[in-house]
């Protein structure tokens, strides 16, 4: 799946994903998180990742 169908069946912006896929954002909302879980059949640990500084 690229990234314009996935923003597609999670209904979100194009730019929204593409920012997310390529780490280009400092944040996410739990709506965007909700979203993208709904279409990839996936829990918020699936797509999150907890790096120590």
């Amino acid at each position: 799946m690229n990234i314009a169908e996935t923003a597609k069946i999670a209904g979100l912006g194009y730019n929204t994903v593409y920012n997310l896929y390529y780490d280009k954002t400092s944040g996410i909302d739990f709506a965007t998180i909700d979203k993208l879980c709904l279409a990839l059949d996936c829990t918020p640990n699936d797509l999150l990742l907890y790096i120590e500084n």
